[in-house]
């Protein structure tokens, strides 16, 4: 610990703080806008600068350690000159159509602009060289390279904790850029369009591609039937659009305002996710069986059901796509189940069916345009879009009453939910697959599997395999190894394994984004460590509450196989739910 003074009062702090983390302890506040925690402590926007006392000049707060006996001063004219100028001179260069911006209100460098008390007219004029210059060559993410400030954000996401390196300061002086080189598009390059950068950006620069026109339009199509479902991870999410704590669920809420909207059938992607646990973990045992057989297959598995993840892999690790399930993701299931089952149990031609996903991740909206799963969902929103159609239909969200989702693919299972959290699918796939093998449940309390839950990027684990029906004998005396991976920095180091040689597992989950579903690119900003620490703990919580946690026993699955699918990986399990890869270099689409 070292002693030191901060607007003339003694406080202590540890010698590894910078100078930003001592004051905000101590109830001292320096303005900052560049500087993200745990994400983003380079110094670059030159806001939070404060004088030290002995420095000739004005020191970055954000990455200026503390030291025994420092004289710190954050409020000095001079500082508050200075800020006013830098905050001036990025504003002399950014579009200023704040009234129609998408961020208005929510924009950190509006709120800058509030907190440092300008009051005069800006004496500086950029180039505005940047006006109306975007990027929108793909379905996921829109660039808008005049409300950029050059914070440098995105890039340390991009780079530092994904791992994709495609964002870079380009150029000098007016001529200055963020984004991929050459003048590529995203579209033209590696993005896996996981949507970080836009959780980020505290402008208007990064933001998904809008899709709730197309959806207001298919709701006001008389002749259309539209059909919404949501992911496990908006629940948890979508209330701190209206004011809630994070972490508060609002599933039933949810669902009464998805019908004020106006859509005619609300689903739960839940539904699918337990349908996907049968399919996946049905792949999964027929590996394994392979595995105890001696024929040749493909282990580790790894899961499917991430759509920025599976970008990633075929970019980066083409050699590995044999290793992934061969399972849509969740929602793309229910989109193709929409489209045949529910749309024959109406007698109606799908081609009248529009569905809408609700689902906390850009990726998703690359995904639907992917020629091998072509029309099963039309559109999809993010949490913040729908929040966003709930505040422009005069919904009034807090004070809605709870309602539920619609039959058949409205019941799911506690084990679906966890989804949205690292660690889930796999948990959730284990609670299935052991109780197949051994006809009993995991020996774990309350069915979880403490090794892969929390936020640590890479977790793993084992399960011994002691006793087990005679059908699965073959496994008796088998550990099963597995991992969990969430952030693409953190797949890397395992599929790096499986390249190598050295991989010890059996089964891999991967998310693309940090934390799992929970933080991803689509939902409410910002996400910090606490916020998804408290989302995760409600996705739990939704787990804990209900009756049925295993996902072979929901009974609307059951009946959905007796009635139609007939079986897991069966033909027409394979036709509808199943889909293909495809190997990528560092410029295909």
């Amino acid at each position: 610990m070292v002693s030191l003074k901060i607007n003339n009062k003694t406080i202590q702090a540890d010698e590894n703080t910078t100078i930003m983390e001592a004051a905000k302890a101590n109830g001292i506040l320096i303005p900052s806008l560049c500087y993200l925690e745990g994400v983003h402590q380079v110094g670059s926007c030159r806001i939070c600068v404060v004088e030290v006392e002995g420095s000739r000049n004005l020191q970055a707060s954000c990455i200026t350690k503390v030291s025994e006996g420092m004289t710190v001063k954050t409020n000095t004219k001079e500082v508050r000159k200075v800020r006013k100028v830098v905050y001036e001179l990025m504003m002399s260069d950014h579009d200023d159509n704040c009234l129609v911006c998408s961020r208005s209100g929510g924009c950190e460098f509006q709120e800058l602009g509030e907190w440092i008390q300008l009051q005069e007219e800006n004496p500086y004029q950029g180039a505005h060289s940047k006006l109306g210059v975007k990027d929108i060559s793909n379905p996921s993410i829109e660039r808008d390279l005049s409300k950029c400030i050059l914070c440098r954000r995105c890039i340390t996401v991009c780079n530092e904790i994904q791992g994709i390196g495609i964002m870079e300061n380009q150029n000098r002086g007016f001529d200055s850029f963020v984004g991929p080189t050459e003048g590529f598009e995203l579209m033209d390059i590696n993005c896996t369009f996981c949507g970080q950068c836009t959780t980020v950006c505290p402008v208007g620069a990064l933001k998904e591609r809008d899709a709730t026109v197309n959806v207001w339009e298919a709701l006001l199509d008389k002749n259309k039937r539209v059909v919404v479902q949501t992911a496990p991870a908006v629940r948890a999410a979508l209330g701190e659009e209206f004011g809630y704590e994070p972490g508060t669920l609002v599933t039933g809420k949810m669902a009464a305002a998805l019908r004020e909207l106006g859509f005619d059938d609300v689903f739960d992607t839940n539904f699918a996710a337990d349908l996907t646990i049968l399919e996946e973990g049905t792949e999964l045992l027929m590996r394994l069986k392979a595995l105890i057989s001696g024929d040749e297959t493909s282990l580790p598995m790894i899961t499917s059901c991430s759509p920025g993840w599976i970008k990633y892999v075929e970019h980066k690790f083409p050699d590995q796509l044999d290793h992934l399930s061969s399972c849509k993701s969740p929602h793309m299931m229910l989109g193709a189940l929409a489209k045949s089952y529910y749309a024959d149990q109406l007698d109606m031609d799908a081609k009248d069916m529009f569905v809408v996903s609700v689902m906390p991740c850009t990726a998703k909206k690359y995904e639907i345009t992917r020629e091998e799963m072509l029309g099963d969902v039309d559109a999809v929103l993010t949490t913040r879009e729908l929040a966003k159609m709930i505040k422009d239909a005069g919904i009034d969200f807090v004070h809605l009453e709870d309602e539920r989702f619609d039959n058949p693919m409205g019941l799911s299972s506690g084990a679906a939910d966890i989804f949205g959290a690292t660690g889930g699918v796999m948990e959730a796939a284990l609670r299935t697959v052991y109780e197949i093998i051994t006809g009993t449940e995991m020996p774990y309390e309350n069915l979880h599997v403490q090794s892969i839950m929390g936020l640590e990027g890479i977790k793993e684990g084992s399960l011994l395999i002691d006793k087990t029906t005679p059908e699965w004998s073959g496994l008796e005396g088998v550990t099963v190894r597995y991992a969990a991976a969430s952030g693409l920095s953190n797949a890397k180091i395992l599929l790096d394994q499986i390249r190598q040689g050295t991989s010890p597992y059996h089964f891999i989950e991967i998310m693309a984004c940090p934390g799992g579903c929970i933080s991803g690119g689509g939902q409410p900003r910002l996400t910090t460590q606490a916020i998804r620490e408290k989302r995760m703990e409600a996705i739990y919580r939704e787990d804990e509450g209900k009756t049925l946690r295993k996902s072979h026993e929901n009974e609307a699955i059951i009946h959905l196989y007796e009635t139609y699918l007939k079986a897991p990986l069966g033909h027409k399990s394979h036709e509808l739910l199943h889909t293909h890869y495809v190997k990528r270099n560092m410029y295909s689409k």
